[in-house]
């Protein structure tokens, strides 16, 4: 198959338009519209529905977008691995992790990253969904669960808690639970135990919800969570390494908190060696350091 017409048709069906396509390429419409007829030709199948708001892909050009697509991402993860150098870090690195963990802990930090290498390029995608690495839909991941996905680097990088904590305003109007009944006297704030979350948090959560509490605040992650505790809404089940950057916070019935819960680093076999990989690891390795010394010294 024609690499030449497969990259065109890529830029097509990426664009939905003969005319956008050949801007990004270069080229004319008329020589955009030849090399895709030419290859339906050669497939022997209609790869676009034409209509008068541009085109839209057959069942027979999604499979063949998906297949282009793939090629993509693994020939622009080659090109970075190349232009990785032992003297420079070069190129885009796709970052995935929830979207809490993503907003509350590692976006503060990344100054820091970009402080030593300016032209970095991070491209943070923070979502609960777990991306699939070995398709390369991320370059490397940071996750609350060991990842199940077979040819993954895997490094453990600490374990968090999720524990109870309220601002001092809100417990002053409101009092100070001393038990897990008193909870019932409270609004409790965190998610939903069937959304996707980590198992042991959403165990606690169970556990909580089966006091009979009044008014309840359901977020889908833990910055929503965090914010409405901020707030004086009321009493939230959050990770415990907000402690560091949110004093405003108090703990909460300190004898109750969730299992372990590993944090987990991950990236493909394929980069083992990449540079860019290599600086993010280490930087993400200290960061969590720093962070167990300040939790050690203000516990």
């Amino acid at each position: 198959m024609d690499w030449d017409k497969l990259r065109i048709f890529h830029a097509v069906a990426d664009a939905g338009s003969l005319t956008h396509a050949g801007d990004t390429l270069h080229l004319s419409q008329s020589a955009v519209s030849r090399q895709i007829r030419a290859l339906e030709e050669s497939l022997s199948t209609t790869l676009f529905h034409r209509h008068a708001r541009g085109l839209i892909l057959t069942e027979q050009g999604e499979l063949l977008f998906e297949a282009t697509r793939a090629m993509n991402k693994r020939l622009d993860a080659a090109s970075a691995r190349i232009r990785d150098s032992e003297e420079e870090v070069y190129g885009e690195l796709r970052v995935t992790t929830a979207t809490g963990f993503g907003t509350l802990w590692l976006a503060p930090r990344l100054h820091l990253l970009y402080e030593k290498y300016p032209e970095l390029k991070i491209d943070l995608m923070l979502e609960e969904r777990v991306l699939d690495l070995p398709m390369r839909e991320a370059d490397v991941a940071i996750r609350m669960k060991e990842p199940s996905q077979a040819d993954l680097i895997r490094k453990r990088l600490m374990n968090i808690r999720m524990r109870l904590f309220a601002t001092q305003k809100y417990l002053d109007q409101n009092g100070t639970p001393k038990s897990v009944e008193d909870l019932a006297k409270h609004r409790l704030i965190c998610q939903n135990p069937n959304s996707a979350q980590v198992s042991a948090g959403a165990q606690l959560v169970q556990e909580l919800t089966e006091v009979s509490i009044p008014s309840t605040l359901y977020v889908n992650n833990y910055f929503g969570v965090l914010q409405a505790v901020l707030h004086d809404l009321g009493v939230g089940v959050l990770p415990d390494y907000l402690t560091e950057s949110s004093p405003e916070l108090v703990r909460v019935l300190p004898e109750i908190e969730s299992g372990e819960v590993p944090v987990f680093l991950a990236y493909p076999e394929e980069l083992r060696h990449s540079k860019r990989i290599a600086v993010f690891r280490d930087f993400v390795t200290e960061q969590i350091s720093e962070h167990r010394r300040q939790m050690r010294d203000g516990a």
